[in-house]
């Protein structure tokens, strides 16, 4: 790969600058793509976004940049994107700093920063290579997630649509399904929690399906496998709350979505096991009601002093097999099991041996 170092001024980085939701990011006169399908959305916080201006106004050096030439002579920034939308949108008066826009500088001031040197290297290889260097000098900063990585891998239309659905503030799935999704769409959490859905349900990793889908023109499929797990899931969860968010509904959808179930009765049970106070564990119910194990509700144990009771009460003696052990050797059982209405009460609780309650479980 061929990399040189050059200087480039805030000016013409700016120059013809427009950030259009549909058609990109773009400025340096039309030539530089300043958020190729593999980078990021704008991620700064304000304070990140205020200190890149302060820094030039101070004629501080901002850490290198890096874009790429392509082969049209045009350009695609590889590193430094947060950066370079910060110095745009000032000196397009998208924000102020200390209450002044760039239009309330002085010309002097706005001069200073117009005049600013960025520290550019331009690079030039093929796309293996490229890539190779992208995640090698992101290693620092800002750090990929595994999916931001991966949209680095396989760029091309089908990632353009697919980040449309997914990966915007408001995007498609944002609208529908927010409530389910836990993370953030623009740091492609939405994205990579439907491909590992719809990856779950194929039986390959993430980057098996982006690869054989890279140049697809279009996402159709992905967007509605997603829309078809939501639209289950309200069909037969049909009251929301706050546990049903961040569940892993695409891989229960793969696994149970072909069953039939009756909304009533589930609602019923839910509250049920809501207002059971053995159930430690409420984001599990919703998969147990579906046919999961009892295991998912982490079932309340016994304390100490009931097994210690239980233990005097049995003088040691295991009530399956009838051999004397002590109580490190014993383990606290429920004698109605829970599932059967027995509770975690002192006047429930048994001492079984290891070996009988391990067979008891496997009954």
């Amino acid at each position: 790969m061929k990399i040189e170092l050059h200087e480039i001024t805030v000016r013409e980085v700016a120059e013809n600058y427009s950030d259009n939701a549909e058609n990109g990011v773009i400025g340096y006169n039309g030539r530089l793509n300043i958020r190729p399908a593999f980078q990021r959305e704008f991620i700064y916080k304000e304070k990140q976004r205020n200190e890149v201006i302060k820094t030039v106004q101070k004629g501080f050096p901002l850490n290198v940049m890096y874009w790429v030439k392509n082969d049209d002579g045009n350009f695609e920034l590889l590193d430094g994107q947060q950066r370079t939308i910060s110095l745009c949108q000032y000196v397009n008066d998208d924000f102020s700093l200390d209450h002044r826009a760039f239009s309330n500088l002085t010309k002097t001031e706005q001069e200073q920063i117009l005049s600013y040197k960025l520290m550019i290297y331009i690079c030039e290889g093929n796309d293996r290579e490229k890539l190779d260097w992208f995640k090698t000098i992101n290693i620092a900063g800002e750090q990929l997630t595994n999916q931001e990585l991966c949209n680095a891998m396989y760029t091309g239309e089908w990632l353009y649509e697919a980040k449309r659905y997914f990966s915007k503030t408001t995007c498609p799935a944002w609208q529908i399904a927010e409530k389910y999704l836990s993370g953030s769409a623009i740091r492609q959490d939405y994205l990579e929690t439907a491909l590992r859905w719809i990856s779950a349900r194929d039986g390959i990793e993430i980057e098996d399906y982006m690869s054989a889908h890279q140049h697809d023109a279009n996402c159709n499929e992905l967007w509605l496998y997603f829309k078809s797990v939501i639209d289950w899931l309200q069909v037969i969860f049909p009251n929301y709350r706050k546990e049903m968010k961040g569940r892993d509904w695409g891989v229960l959808f793969n696994k149970y979505g072909k069953n039939q179930y009756d909304a009533k009765t589930l609602e019923a049970r839910i509250v049920e096991l809501m207002e059971d106070d053995d159930v430690t564990n409420n984001g599990g119910i919703y998969e147990y009601l579906l046919g999961g194990e009892e295991k998912l509700l982490s079932i309340r144990s016994f304390t100490p002093k009931m097994a210690r009771a239980a233990f005097e009460r049995q003088k040691g003696i295991c009530p399956k097999c009838g051999k004397s052990f002590k109580i490190e050797q014993m383990q606290a059982d429920h004698i109605t099991p829970w599932s059967k209405g027995g509770k975690t009460l002192a006047e429930n609780c048994q001492m079984l041996c290891a070996d009988c309650n391990r067979r008891k479980s496997n009954v």
